[in-house]
């Protein structure tokens, strides 16, 4: 049997969605300037059809760089006795999302690190502030792993969205970047409770993260094609000075480009931010990533005096900038490639 080339895989995975661990790791292994290139007219051509040139603006607040966990990647771990620690006031994430509504924001997405100060109770509260001033707006929660019960409880508040990224879908390779009580049944378990609880729900992965091999890409993109996400992150991997993988090398723009192309053609309707770890690892990596596949960015609404301490890894984008010139930077971007920039939720939706 004559084995398929990576273009006639490309065109399997537009028509069954799914590929195999062996096809995965095929493309991924020898994927050639040719097959990204036709990956990325598909996937172009497919969140046109399903999007048109519109982009989804959703605002970041991130509210805490004090976390529990020590991910070995991490800027922000709770190891890092090198970083400024900070936490926004209530009023202060207010404000944010203020100044956010001001200029056409309609999801804000609040992101910080495993805090215990901020609990359920805190952070039930502070939904409720937010849809009541902005009742046309989403939540969306980036707050790592929780119980069921206080999913339940912040999806019964009225958030809308949550992102975790799985990092990685295979037991290995996720215990080679987190300490020993960190484990991926753990986080399976949390993005199994966050999709049945109804919310819009975002997985996705570092790509070129230390140890990785072809072989966790693919069971990468096989379990986002069973879990089937609203949402999917994915970025390359950005070394920080002060984490165990100071020394490691940065993953690939080129590489984390076709996976965006891909996982726009495996799910069509998925809601796939060009993320800031794409924009930092190359100057124009935002708009690349928007023409591979991408139709969301998330500028950041933080106040200019907290961004620098929230350093997830080195030289982070945006940090020198105000909230309105970010946004004003990433509106020009997305017109210099022919994209607009729409005011809305942009929820997910169903074929």
């Amino acid at each position: 049997m004559i084995a398929m080339t990576n273009i006639q895989l490309i065109d399997k995975l537009n028509a069954e969605k799914r590929l195999t661990e062996a096809e995965w790791v095929q493309i991924i292994s020898t994927y050639t300037p040719d097959d990204r290139e036709y990956a990325r007219a598909l996937a172009q051509g497919i969140a046109i059809s399903g999007f048109g040139k519109n982009i989804f603006f959703r605002g970041i607040v991130e509210f805490s760089n004090y976390c529990k966990n020590n991910c070995y990647y991490c800027g922000i771990r709770g190891g890092n006795a090198k970083l400024s620690r900070y936490r926004l006031t209530d009023e202060d994430i207010l404000r944010c999302c203020e100044k956010g509504y001001e200029s056409g924001f309609r999801t804000f997405v609040l992101q910080g690190g495993e805090d215990p100060a901020f609990t359920d109770e805190r952070f039930v509260g502070m939904i409720h502030k937010i849809k009541a001033a902005y009742p046309d707006c989403a939540v969306t929660l980036s707050i790592g792993e929780r119980s069921r019960e206080s999913y339940a409880l912040l999806r019964g508040a009225g958030a809308d969205r949550f992102l975790l990224r799985h990092e990685a879908a295979d037991c290995e390779h996720y215990a080679k970047l987190h300490p020993p009580y960190q484990t991926l049944e753990n986080r399976m378990r949390c993005l199994r409770d966050l999709k049945d609880l109804g919310y819009q729900t975002g997985a996705g992965m570092m790509v070129g993260s230390p140890y990785q091999k072809p072989e966790h890409l693919a069971r990468d993109m096989i379990f986002m094609a069973d879990l089937d996400p609203e949402m999917v992150g994915v970025g390359p991997f950005i070394p920080h000075s002060d984490t165990p993988f100071r020394d490691e090398k940065a993953g690939s723009v080129e590489l984390t480009l076709l996976l965006i192309s891909l996982i726009r053609i495996m799910l069509p309707r998925v809601l796939l931010p060009s993320t800031t770890a794409l924009g930092t690892a190359q100057a124009d990596g935002r708009k690349l990533g928007v023409l591979a596949g991408c139709n969301v960015v998330m500028p950041n609404l933080s106040p200019a005096d907290v961004r620098k301490k929230y350093m997830l890894y080195n030289n982070k984008s945006g940090t020198e900038l105000t909230a309105r010139q970010g946004i004003e930077l990433l509106r020009g971007q997305m017109e210099e490639i022919g994209y607009s920039v729409i005011v809305g939720r942009g929820d997910y939706q169903k074929v």
